[in-house]
């Protein structure tokens, strides 16, 4: 591995094609990949890993599923992209359709960051506003608005937390406690121009911390009586939580729902729906530009249909009991240890803290112990568990992940020195 990490910082940025994979929150030389197959990674050594990472839970299905690889390859010999329209895009619209009803018309992207940039654009032109509202913690991929962290005081507008990052930019968006309803009211008391509110309603990028119901009931009714529409960040949370995600696990209803990871089938994908009126001010029928050379590429449609088709509440209810049974005995064996850990989860995702309780915002979640889970992270690697290389990401499971690995994960914890 040492060979390969000192190769590929010569010729990428930083060794890595993204900041996470250069291991620097764990330690070490990162793990570089030759394969997957079913819920297992193996390294360029050879190496055998249960993987609860899944390409940051995109293969719900579990690695190099037999169908999906069927369908990518049928399509591959018809051709890998036209850049015009194909009867696959629908297809696939009408299949997230089924589970996400709110969603009455869908636009492709290419990934969740460029669908979250693009919801942002057409909320600010459907409502005529120009500021936005995100919280700490969450994360909506890298544009320029929404790489942005909490200023000084209560309800300040953001700061740049990326060089490159206009000042301009960023004071066009407010930064909120996660989870703190007397801070939405009294933000929304004293702002008047506010395009929208996005939010994950379980959030996976400061670990798994789910969002209270009536924090988002709350969110729904401010920005209804504002005028400002509210929008899902479901990237990680729509296929994971539940068939239809948290708006329907919860029964709170956004305006405009993004997605991504499961619904390109491990391919890169991205989308932002509504209903039939908000996305009408998009191009071509509208006057809010949007495009995308590969969106709806051929090759993600048909990955995606081949996972979609053969998900359900059936499905779900399955997946939840087993990650149910799973984390019990987890939260069992890591009670014994001495450090204070705790598990939190929703779905089939969940975060292991090294806090003494679930966090609920990202002031919690900062006083985790970041040497404690690097110290994990490298125990488990070297018996064969691949979590993911930051102590502030989710882990996930798939269905291809039985009781013998399972219990390969369950032993790997039990023998973890704290």
């Amino acid at each position: 591995m040492k060979s390969l990490w000192k190769e590929a910082q010569k010729h990428l940025a930083g060794g890595v094609s993204s900041p996470v994979r250069a291991f620097k929150a764990v330690g070490g030389a990162p793990v570089f990949v030759k394969s997957g197959q079913g819920p297992y990674l193996f390294d360029s050594n050879g190496k055998k890993y249960v993987d609860h990472c899944l390409s940051w839970g995109a293969l719900i299905l579990g690695h190099a599923d037999k169908k999906t690889i069927e369908a990518i390859v049928r399509q591959a010999r018809k051709g890998t992209t036209f850049g015009a329209a194909t009867e696959l895009e629908t297809r696939l619209a009408l299949e997230i359709k089924k589970a996400f009803p709110s969603m009455k018309k869908i636009r492709f992207t290419s990934s969740g960051t460029e669908a979250a940039m693009s919801a942002l654009r057409l909320a600010r032109g459907v409502t005529g506003k120009d500021r936005i509202v995100k919280f700490e913690g969450c994360y909506h991929g890298h544009s320029d608005g929404l790489l942005v962290k909490a200023g000084s005081g209560l309800a300040a507008f953001g700061n740049p937390s990326s060089g490159g990052v206009p000042k301009g930019i960023a004071r066009l968006t407010a930064v909120l406690p996660y989870n703190d309803i007397q801070a939405c009211e009294t933000f929304f008391k004293r702002e008047k121009n506010i395009a929208c509110v996005i939010v994950e309603p379980v959030a996976a990028n400061m670990g798994v911390v789910p969002a209270d119901k009536k924090f988002l009931e709350v969110l729904r009714r401010l920005t209804k009586r504002s005028g400002a529409l509210l929008i899902f960040d479901e990237v990680i949370s729509g296929y994971r939580v539940a068939y239809g995600g948290v708006q329907t696990l919860l029964g709170v209803t956004p305006d405009i729902t993004i997605l991504g990871k499961i619904i390109g089938g491990g391919l890169p994908v991205g989308a932002f729906g509504a209903s039939d009126e908000i996305m009408a001010r998009l191009s071509p029928t509208g006057n809010i530009y949007q495009a995308g050379t590969l969106s709806g590429n051929p090759l993600s449609m048909v990955a995606g249909l081949a996972v979609l088709s053969r998900l359900s509440k059936s499905f779900y209810s399955d997946m939840g009991q087993k990650t149910g049974r799973f984390l019990s005995e987890a939260r069992k064996i890591l009670s014994r240890k001495k450090a204070p850990v705790s598990i939190a989860s929703m779905g089939s995702m969940f975060t292991v803290f090294f806090n003494f309780r679930p966090p609920r915002n990202f002031k919690e979640v900062s006083r985790s112990d970041p040497k404690g889970y690097a110290n994990f992270f490298r125990q488990l690697l070297r018996s064969g568990v691949y979590f993911p290389p930051s102590g502030f990401e989710a882990c996930f499971l798939s269905q291809a992940h039985g009781q013998k690995e399972l219990d390969k994960t369950l032993d790997a914890l039990y023998h973890i020195d704290s």
